[in-house]
């Protein structure tokens, strides 16, 4: 079963670390959502991760000894796929082109898509329920509509981990609902590791296998949604003098004391 291991990992920008001494490990078959106030450095730990940005200090391992870090981007992209919030400009690109972008590890130096590759690009439509979509515009399409592509690119990718930033930015509560609820059963039977950067702390709570919970000072808190909540776990990290969290039936209501 594939893993994804963060050893002694710093992250941060420049000589200014943002996290330091992180020491994870994700299994596949489990969805990970991680959470976090503003600032405590949930898309640069994505980013380290996807190796669009250097580790500080310390590396990421995957299968306890792939080191992902020193990696080319060539190689890397054959163990990790990543959606992040920067918007693509694809005004004349259908969405089976942009989902076939995701098959560019594996195909000769000229590009080409064999019949097993259009094999999966299809699958990955289906998966996202943008195979019926496959030949509109990319521009055309709806927010949750582009996500999905977006999604299903990355599945195309066929790696062991997939990474998304903010997924369901930008997303009605129903597509929110739906794209968490779709993260997870990819988890779940194809057996990868996902994990997901979030603001939707109840989704999160309701669809999470794992919770990695970023705090500025105190780096990340790691367990089942269940044993989160009942530690007061985000109480102490969302702590705020005009709210605080009621632990009610293992999930979390907010209460808003009067100003």
């Amino acid at each position: 079963m594939h893993s994804l291991s963060l050893i002694d990992l710093g992250i941060g920008y420049g000589k200014r670390y943002i996290q330091q001494s992180l020491n994870i490990v994700a299994v596949a078959g489990n969805m990970i959502c991680l959470l976090g106030t503003n600032g405590c450095g949930k898309s640069t730990l994505l980013r380290t991760l996807a190796g669009l940005q250097p580790a500080l200090h310390g590396c990421v391992k995957a299968d306890d000894n792939v080191n992902l870090t020193s990696m080319s981007e060539t190689e890397r992209s054959k163990w990790i796929s990543v959606v992040l919030t920067d918007r693509l400009s694809a005004d004349r690109t259908v969405v089976r082109d942009i989902v076939a972008m995701g098959r560019y590890p594996y195909t000769s130096m000229l590009g080409r898509i064999s019949q097993a590759d259009a094999l999966v690009i299809d699958n990955a439509l289906r998966q996202t329920e943008m195979y019926d979509k496959q030949e509109r515009y990319f521009n055309r399409l709806s927010d949750g509509e582009k996500q999905r592509t977006l999604i299903a690119k990355a599945l195309a990718q066929q790696t062991p981990v997939v990474l998304l930033d903010e997924p369901t930015a930008h997303l009605d509560l129903p597509n929110r609902i739906k794209t968490l609820l779709m993260l997870r059963r990819l988890a779940h039977e194809a057996k990868r590791v996902v994990i997901i950067s979030t603001h939707e702390l109840n989704l999160a709570l309701q669809t999470a296998d794992n919770i990695w919970l970023m705090t500025p000072d105190n780096g990340i808190a790691v367990g089942t949604p269940e044993q989160m909540v009942q530690a007061g776990t985000f109480q102490k990290a969302f702590e705020d003098e005009h709210f605080n969290f009621v632990n009610v039936a293992g999930s979390l209501r907010l209460h808003i004391k009067d100003i």
